[in-house]
């Protein structure tokens, strides 16, 4: 045999031990998260808030208490959260929201969430529904581009113009 296809099968035996260690660490992290998912279902309560402010920040800055800071794993420390900072009765705490969530909670208004300990699962409005907000474009030319309503409005506009000379 060749060198060369001895090498070609070598790799292609890592690269097929790899999908299959791949493949069963996906299912045990898939099982993990749906106990996780079960386990904050039943223990979510409806609690009625005042939110006061939401961000995306590092977990280090978002005040938590030191406590859930170590529990948390190391990669995690890193990134940013969506942070919500709510009057929940007499006293402000600081919650976590979900990613799904964190869009609809409306800043300075009067909510119903679902929450599991630090954690906002669901949102719904006390007065009225909640709607998540336009997204916004993206890049450097998205704020020169106009959308479709304003580029119709404005031809309506030039015609009306054209036609009163």
């Amino acid at each position: 045999m060749h060198p060369v296809t001895i090498v070609l099968l070598v790799i292609l035996v890592i690269l097929i031990g790899l999908l299959i260690g791949l493949y069963f660490f996906g299912k045990k992290t898939q099982k993990k998260q749906e106990e996780q998912q079960a386990q904050i279902e039943a223990s979510k309560q409806t609690v009625s808030m005042l939110v006061i402010d939401k961000k995306r920040m590092p977990l280090k800055e978002s005040g938590l208490p030191q406590m859930v800071i170590d529990q948390t794993p190391k990669l995690l420390r890193r990134s940013k959260l969506p942070i919500v900072k709510a009057k929940v009765g007499p006293k402000i705490s600081i919650l976590i929201a979900d990613e799904k969530v964190f869009d609809l909670i409306p800043v300075k208004k009067e909510i119903k969430a679902e929450v599991s300990g630090l954690y906002i699962v669901g949102v719904k409005g006390i007065r009225g529904n909640l709607e998540a907000p336009a997204k916004k474009k993206k890049g450097f030319f998205a704020r020169f581009k106009k959308s479709a309503e304003e580029a119709q409005a404005a031809q309506t506009e030039t015609k009306k113009s054209k036609k009163k000379k």
